[in-house]
């Protein structure tokens, strides 16, 4: 595989028991297959250690504006985004295959973002409820509110057909 963002040949390395791929010599980025960064991204995992710092050539420069084709799926651009909601390291991921690609340095800042998954989605939620949190709170009452008026809608039918009124509920109905 090439690299998608200097063109040198991809290397596999091996760590733990996950092979990746590397621009060895090159801008130093990593590829990681579809749920393979998950083995790597928190402190406490040992086997990303062996990948923080991968061989790279300093004069190697890295156009960041660039968009950068997948190397593994033919004519599809990578999506770029932040990778948590720290917003402090930006990842490129295939929309084909799910692998991921850092360039040079980012799987260090990934780690050293939240120790732990838990710690990851505990974050996340409470972003999520300092941004929707007013609005969502906002749409429950207004649906608290129509559900408690279809209750009373449902008690005053109850109260005008008893449910002998009401269809296959009583032999002989006159409906």
């Amino acid at each position: 595989m090439k690299c998608p963002a200097c063109g040198n040949e991809l290397e596999e390395m091996t760590a733990g028991d996950v092979a990746v791929d590397v621009c060895k010599g090159g801008c130093g980025g990593i590829w990681f297959d579809w749920l393979e960064m998950k083995k790597f991204d928190e402190p406490h995992e040992s086997a990303g250690e062996a990948i923080l710092e991968v061989e790279r050539d300093d004069s190697v420069t890295v156009d960041h504006s660039k968009r950068l084709n997948c190397p593994k799926c033919d004519g599809i651009v990578m999506m770029r985004h932040f990778f948590s909601i720290k917003k402090e390291v930006e990842v490129d991921e295939c929309p084909g295959c799910g692998g991921f690609w850092l360039d040079a340095g980012e799987l260090g800042k990934i780690r050293s973002l939240f120790s732990t998954e838990e710690e990851r989605h505990k974050a996340a939620k409470e972003y999520f409820d300092e941004v929707f949190g007013e609005e969502l709170t906002a749409m429950q009452a207004e649906d608290e509110a129509k559900l408690a008026k279809a209750k009373k809608v449902t008690n005053m039918f109850r109260f005008i057909c008893p449910s002998y009124y009401i269809p296959g509920k009583q032999e002989g109905a006159a409906f």
